[in-house]
């Protein structure tokens, strides 16, 4: 099992889960075989205008709105929802944002 973790814009994250949601990748299995999540969180991504600019006293930089998407899936699927995560996640910009993979050691369901 791997997990894809993707930081994008906040104007992007409608689009991008619902690319993720009309793949062959998230249907051939299952809404039940995937476990996307969705945070907002503040980061440091290049703001796309001045809109999105803000300074944090506490982390004494310049931060904006972002998303956190978290995905878990099979092996399989990662390199077809990494592909539609960058793709539908660009702002047409340098920098729109990061998607990160890593292994799931273990996943234990709470029942």
């Amino acid at each position: 099992m791997k997990e894809i973790k993707a930081y994008i814009h906040r104007n992007r994250v409608a689009e991008v889960i619902s690319a993720l949601k009309n793949s062959v990748a998230w249907t051939s299995v299952g809404d039940d075989e995937h476990n996307l999540t969705a945070y907002m969180v503040k980061g440091s991504l290049v703001p796309l205008d001045e809109g999105e600019r803000r300074f944090s006293v506490e982390l004494g930089d310049e931060i904006i709105d972002e998303y956190k998407l978290e995905l878990h899936c099979s092996e399989d699927h990662v390199d077809e929802l990494v592909k539609i995560i960058v793709a539908s996640a660009k702002t047409g910009r340098p920098n729109s944002g990061w998607v990160y993979v890593m292994d799931v050691v273990s996943a234990v369901p709470v029942v």
